[in-house]
């Protein structure tokens, strides 16, 4: 089957995008060679920065939260491709505003080389610079091997709460440490019904029959071993979220964070339904959501499914997820 998308030559998507994206966004965010977005209050910031990188086609991650109370500045790779580690060490120059960067990477293989190798050349600089790893997909790994974990939408937020302590003036060993407590606290599984095609290839990501689903997709269209017939939107919304509680080892009476990120194709009608027998499960299960998002933060081009992402939350993280923040794609006052 032929692709259908509207774009120019491929081997200019993510400079066009990026230059859409800027200029939809100018008032924000600025372009910057290397394909590096900037947050325009940058060179205003008297506190801690945030830097992220990863490949493009994953919109409005990560460059649409780039702003005040989020992300200083996101380095873009092609898509579906981490940058190269040079573009992320300059990144990581142009952020530090003299109270030391933080460095938040997803943990998928390009992204973690690239990371580690800016780290080693940030070291020899002497600059401040503390890396905080986010890989939360219950599919592929056991808790207890956290490392093999993919980072899925866990990362945006992680970006708020990172950005929200930042902005309260923590330092950046604090910062750091509440990223990190918030990230060692969070799960995601996500479920996919139809694949996407690459827009640079034009190959699919997934191949999914009519009647199956596969709970445990990746983020490219890596498989999750949990092929299935479909199911309806309450009986997925259990599987997913048991699973989720499981894994967390969440208890009667806590707080947590509930998000049902769209992974392109999938309606606002879809997500609200199963986010409706979230509820009601957790409700029954003496769980209180104290914080929410349903809607598109991190997609895979035209692919249908969702991410049911699950976090526990205490005072502290609420605050700062609850703190003012000015970015495309999320707000809040």
């Amino acid at each position: 089957m032929k692709m259908k998308k509207f774009i120019n030559a491929q081997d200019s998507l993510t400079k066009e995008l990026l230059e859409g994206f800027a200029a939809a966004h100018r008032d924000l965010v600025t372009l910057k060679p290397g394909n590096t977005v900037v947050n325009n209050k940058l060179s205003s910031a008297n506190r801690v920065t945030i830097v992220t990188q990863g490949g493009a086609g994953h919109e409005p991650a990560l460059s649409g939260f780039v702003g005040e109370g989020m992300l200083d500045v996101s380095v873009v790779g092609d898509i579906f491709a981490a940058p190269g580690p040079q573009a992320c060490v300059d990144a990581i120059k142009l952020a530090d505003r003299g109270r030391g960067v933080l460095y938040v990477v997803l943990n998928h293989a390009g992204d973690m080389l690239t990371g580690n190798l800016t780290m080693k050349q940030v070291a020899k600089e002497g600059l401040h610079v503390i890396k905080v790893v986010t890989q939360e997909d219950v599919a592929n790994a056991p808790r207890e091997n956290s490392d093999d974990r993919r980072g899925l939408v866990g990362a945006v937020p992680t970006y708020k709460i990172a950005g929200g302590a930042a902005a309260a003036g923590k330092s950046l060993e604090e910062v750091a440490a509440v990223a990190q407590r918030f990230a060692d606290n969070m799960a995601t599984l996500a479920v996919a019904v139809r694949g996407a095609t690459h827009p640079s290839t034009g190959s699919m990501l997934a191949d999914l029959n009519e009647d199956e689903m596969e709970v445990g997709m990746g983020q490219h269209g890596e498989g999750g071993g949990g092929r299935q017939p479909m199911k309806s939107a309450d009986e997925t919304a259990e599987i997913m979220l048991n699973a989720l509680l499981a894994d967390l080892s969440v208890k009667s009476g806590e707080k947590v964070m509930l998000i049902l990120n769209g992974t392109g194709a999938t309606t606002l009608m879809e997500l609200f339904i199963v986010y409706r027998r979230c509820e009601q499960l957790l409700k029954a299960k003496n769980i209180e959501i104290a914080a929410n998002h349903v809607g598109e933060l991190l997609t895979v081009q035209e692919q249908a499914g969702f991410q049911m992402f699950l976090a526990r939350m205490d005072d502290e993280l609420l605050r700062y997820w609850n703190a003012p923040c000015n970015t495309p794609y999320m707000k809040k006052v």
